[in-house]
C-alpha cells in the first residue's frame, strides 16, 4: 500500500519559522540551542541548531530549498523515508562541523542530504540550475564542486564567504548513502521533468554556494 503524502516538507518549514520568530523575540532563545563548543556537554543542540537561522534572508533560502527538495524527496521515497535522511543528514553534518566551525546553524546540511537523496534515486529527473536545464545528478555535482572549492577556501584560510560548506558537503554525502540504499533496482528511470523557477534556484545557489 501506498504511503500517503503527508507534507513533512512544510511542516518541518513551520516549525523553522516559528523557531526563528522565538529567536527574534526571545532574548537569549538562539545561544541557548546553536551548536558551539557548549554542545560537548548539550548534546540536543546537534539536534535543534538545525533549526535555526541567522537571519530572515539565511530563512527564507532554506525554506524555499526544504520545500522544493523536500516535497520531491517524500513524493519518491515516502515521508518517513524523507524525514529519516533529513535529521541524520543534518545531525552528522553538525556533529562534522562543529569540528571546523566555533558555531554553527541552519537546516542546510539536512536540505543538502536531501539533495543527495534525490541524486540518486532520479538522478535523471531535468532541473533548473545554473540558469540551464539539466539532469539532476549533474546539478548534484556541480553543488558539490561549489562547496568543496568554498571548503578549500575555508581550510587554507581564506574563505569566500562564512557558508558552513563543509556540513554541506556531509550532509549530501549522508544523502547519497541514503540514496544508493532507497534507490529502485532500475536506475535511470524514465525521464521525467519538473519545472524550477530559475530565478529563485540562482538566487539559491548564489547564497549557498558563493
Amino acid at each position: 500500500m501506498e504511503e500517503k503524502f503527508k507534507f513533512y516538507a512544510i511542516k518541518l518549514s513551520l516549525i523553522c519559522i516559528i523557531v526563528f520568530i522565538l529567536q527574534y523575540f526571545i532574548s537569549g532563545f538562539t545561544d541557548l540551542f546553536i551548536l558551539d563548543l557548549n554542545v560537548y556537554w548539550e548534546l540536543w543542540r546537534f539536534l535543534t541548531a538545525i533549526f535555526l537561522h541567522g537571519s530572515l534572508i539565511h530563512l527564507m533560502y532554506n525554506l524555499f530549498a526544504l520545500l522544493l527538495f523536500g516535497s520531491i524527496a517524500e513524493k519518491f521515497v515516502g515521508g518517513k523515508k524523507f524525514l529519516t535522511v533529513f535529521f541524520i543528514s543534518g545531525i552528522i553534518a553538525n556533529l562534522i562541523a562543529i569540528n571546523f566551525y566555533s558555531s554553527s546553524l541552519g537546516a542546510s546540511g539536512a536540505i543538502f542530504g536531501i539533495i543527495g537523496l534525490i541524486v540518486i534515486v532520479r538522478p535523471g529527473m531535468t532541473v533548473w540550475a545554473f540558469g540551464l536545464p539539466m539532469p539532476m545528478f549533474l546539478a548534484g555535482i556541480l553543488w558539490m564542486a561549489g562547496d568543496l572549492l568554498g571548503a578549500y577556501g575555508f581550510l587554507v584560510g581564506n574563505p569566500i564567504s562564512n557558508t558552513g560548506n563543509i556540513a554541506h558537503l556531509a550532509g549530501m554525502l549522508i544523502g547519497l548513502i541514503f540514496g544508493f540504499f532507497y534507490r529502485e533496482k532500475r536506475i535511470f528511470e524514465k525521464k521525467s521533468r519538473i519545472e524550477f523557477d530559475e530565478s529563485s534556484i540562482r538566487r539559491w545557489e548564489d547564497f549557498h554556494l558563493k
